[in-house]
């Protein structure tokens, strides 16, 4: 199937899911994850009507703003970001969805500061606490958000997570479940610099259960570009 065939499927299937968990499907974005797509591919699923691309690496961002490739859909930063490689993201992106720790969260309002900006991000949960990935704790995020108004060049936009490796249908529920609560919580209080309107959850797998726990924005790759062919990282 071609990307634009694969964007109209998983259009289909975000209606289906929206409307039996009682949803308008356009509150749901849907968000191309073009890590290891060149131009062109990111080019076709724009014009197959994605609404945003979002970028793992700082030098395939680098390199595809430089061709363009990124015009006429918003792109996102979804990746790890090194706080060294903070200048070349911050005022590239709309949102930065991967912000990870208090460092990096500083150093994010710090460049956007020098650059005259509000940088809207989203907090990173690790909700299933897994070693291997980064991430806040859910418990580290309500004390966090009481501090948010020391940086008054971030805007929190909501929350990402990237939940366990799943190969069975519902076995994510509980996460997004988890991430769903604890914007209900945010909601409830009053932060500075902080407007939950976004929870980017649910990818390729599992994004029918994420838009059942009302997830906003679901970050899609191998569904639209298919499989990753990593063999080509190791022959640069």
């Amino acid at each position: 199937m071609s990307i634009a065939e694969n964007v109209a499927a998983i259009r289909r299937e975000l209606e289906k899911a929206a409307l039996a968990a009682g949803r308008d499907p356009k509150e749901i974005q849907l968000c191309a994850a073009t890590k290891m797509n060149d131009a062109e591919a990111v080019r076709q699923a724009i014009a197959a009507g994605v609404d945003c691309c979002g970028e793992n690496r700082v030098q395939e961002l680098t390199q595809k703003l430089a061709q363009h490739a990124y015009d006429g859909a918003p792109v996102h930063f979804i990746g790890h970001l090194q706080t060294n490689k903070v200048k070349q993201v911050v005022g590239k992106v709309a949102l930065i969805q991967s912000v990870d720790s208090l460092r990096l969260l500083c150093a994010i309002d710090a460049e956007a500061r020098k650059q005259g900006i509000v940088q809207d991000i989203l907090l990173e949960i690790n909700i299933g606490q897994e070693e291997s990935k980064s991430g806040f704790r859910e418990e580290e995020i309500l004390p966090l958000l009481e501090k948010i108004g020391d940086f008054p060049n971030i805007c929190v936009k909501g929350l990402m997570a990237i939940p366990p490796i799943s190969q069975n249908s519902g076995d994510n529920l509980k996460y997004f479940q988890k991430i769903s609560h604890l914007s209900v919580d945010i909601k409830a209080k009053k932060y500075d610099n902080v407007t939950v309107k976004c929870l980017s959850m649910g990818m390729s797998g599992d994004y029918q259960d994420a838009i059942r726990c009302g997830s906003t924005m679901i970050r899609i790759g191998t569904a639209i570009f298919g499989a990753r062919d990593y063999a080509k990282i190791h022959q640069r």
